[in-house]
Protein backbone atom coordinates (compact mmCIF):
# COMPACT_ATOMS: atom_id res chain seq x y z
CA UNK A 1 0.00 0.00 0.00
CA UNK A 2 1.23 3.58 -0.82
CA UNK A 3 1.81 6.28 1.59
CA UNK A 4 2.19 9.74 0.52
CA UNK A 5 2.04 13.05 2.82
CA UNK A 6 0.29 16.38 2.07
CA UNK A 7 0.51 19.80 3.40
CA UNK A 8 -1.90 22.60 3.03
CA UNK A 9 -0.69 26.23 3.99
CA UNK A 10 -4.45 26.99 3.96
CA UNK A 11 -4.92 24.39 7.12
CA UNK A 12 -1.30 25.06 8.54
CA UNK A 13 -1.77 23.33 11.67
CA UNK A 14 -2.08 19.66 9.66
CA UNK A 15 -1.14 17.23 7.41
CA UNK A 16 -2.87 14.60 5.54
CA UNK A 17 -1.58 11.26 5.02
CA UNK A 18 -3.09 9.36 1.89
CA UNK A 19 -3.17 5.94 1.96
CA UNK A 20 -3.90 3.68 -1.41
CA UNK A 21 -2.60 2.86 -4.91
CA UNK A 22 -2.84 6.05 -7.31
CA UNK A 23 -5.11 4.90 -9.28
CA UNK A 24 -7.74 4.18 -7.07
CA UNK A 25 -9.16 6.78 -4.66
CA UNK A 26 -7.04 7.28 -2.11
CA UNK A 27 -8.09 7.03 2.33
CA UNK A 28 -6.66 10.45 3.53
CA UNK A 29 -6.46 10.85 7.80
CA UNK A 30 -5.75 14.31 8.45
CA UNK A 31 -4.07 15.11 11.71
CA UNK A 32 -1.77 17.60 13.72
CA UNK A 33 1.66 18.37 12.15
CA UNK A 34 3.13 18.97 15.97
CA UNK A 35 2.18 15.30 16.38
CA UNK A 36 4.54 13.56 13.69
CA UNK A 37 6.84 16.07 14.52
CA UNK A 38 7.00 15.08 18.30
CA UNK A 39 7.08 11.33 16.96
CA UNK A 40 10.28 11.46 15.27
CA UNK A 41 11.74 11.52 18.88
CA UNK A 42 9.07 9.88 21.76
CA UNK A 43 5.85 7.58 21.20
CA UNK A 44 3.12 9.84 20.81
CA UNK A 45 -0.83 10.21 20.09
CA UNK A 46 -3.30 8.96 21.73
CA UNK A 47 -7.23 7.89 20.38
CA UNK A 48 -6.98 7.13 16.14
CA UNK A 49 -3.41 8.28 15.34
CA UNK A 50 -0.07 7.26 17.30
CA UNK A 51 3.76 7.81 16.00
CA UNK A 52 6.16 5.43 17.09
CA UNK A 53 9.57 6.71 16.51
CA UNK A 54 12.38 4.55 15.34
CA UNK A 55 12.51 1.13 17.04
CA UNK A 56 15.16 -1.94 17.16
CA UNK A 57 13.62 -3.77 14.22
CA UNK A 58 13.57 -0.82 11.77
CA UNK A 59 15.88 2.30 12.92
CA UNK A 60 15.13 4.21 10.24
CA UNK A 61 11.71 4.37 9.92
CA UNK A 62 8.40 5.63 11.56
CA UNK A 63 5.35 3.73 12.31
CA UNK A 64 1.79 5.77 12.16
CA UNK A 65 -1.08 3.74 13.72
CA UNK A 66 -4.50 4.57 12.29
CA UNK A 67 -7.44 3.24 14.50
CA UNK A 68 -11.57 3.26 13.79
CA UNK A 69 -14.61 1.04 13.98
CA UNK A 70 -13.53 -0.74 10.85
CA UNK A 71 -10.17 -1.79 12.14
CA UNK A 72 -6.34 -0.56 12.36
CA UNK A 73 -3.21 0.08 10.09
CA UNK A 74 -0.12 0.56 10.14
CA UNK A 75 2.07 1.92 8.09
CA UNK A 76 6.10 2.69 8.25
CA UNK A 77 7.42 5.40 6.81
CA UNK A 78 10.89 6.48 5.91
CA UNK A 79 12.84 8.84 9.03
CA UNK A 80 14.31 10.58 6.15
CA UNK A 81 11.62 10.86 4.24
CA UNK A 82 9.62 12.60 6.94
CA UNK A 83 11.78 14.74 8.11
CA UNK A 84 12.51 15.98 4.70
CA UNK A 85 8.86 16.56 4.36
CA UNK A 86 8.47 18.30 7.71
CA UNK A 87 11.38 21.01 7.10
CA UNK A 88 9.44 21.75 3.77
CA UNK A 89 6.29 22.76 6.07
CA UNK A 90 8.46 24.66 8.11
CA UNK A 91 10.03 26.76 5.33
CA UNK A 92 6.90 27.47 4.21
CA UNK A 93 5.07 27.98 7.51
CA UNK A 94 7.14 28.25 10.54
CA UNK A 95 6.62 26.54 13.77
CA UNK A 96 4.12 29.50 16.15
CA UNK A 97 3.28 31.19 13.03
CA UNK A 98 0.54 28.85 11.88
CA UNK A 99 -2.31 31.64 12.98
CA UNK A 100 -0.49 33.93 10.67
CA UNK A 101 -1.40 31.44 7.52
CA UNK A 102 -5.38 30.61 8.76
CA UNK A 103 -8.28 31.69 6.66
CA UNK A 104 -10.78 32.10 9.65
CA UNK A 105 -13.61 32.87 7.62
CA UNK A 106 -13.41 29.93 5.35
CA UNK A 107 -12.90 27.82 8.36
CA UNK A 108 -16.08 28.97 9.85
CA UNK A 109 -17.44 28.80 6.31
CA UNK A 110 -16.55 25.45 6.26
CA UNK A 111 -17.61 24.21 10.37
CA UNK A 112 -21.40 25.82 9.21
CA UNK A 113 -22.00 24.64 5.80
CA UNK A 114 -22.07 28.19 4.63
CA UNK A 115 -20.86 29.35 1.29
CA UNK A 116 -18.76 32.74 1.40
Amino acid sequence: MSAELHYDMADPYAIRLSLGAPMKSPVDWVFARKLVTEGLRRPTGSGDVLVIPRHRCHPHSLRVVLRNLSGTASVEMAVSEVTAFLWRTFALVPEGAESLHMDLDRAISELTGRRG
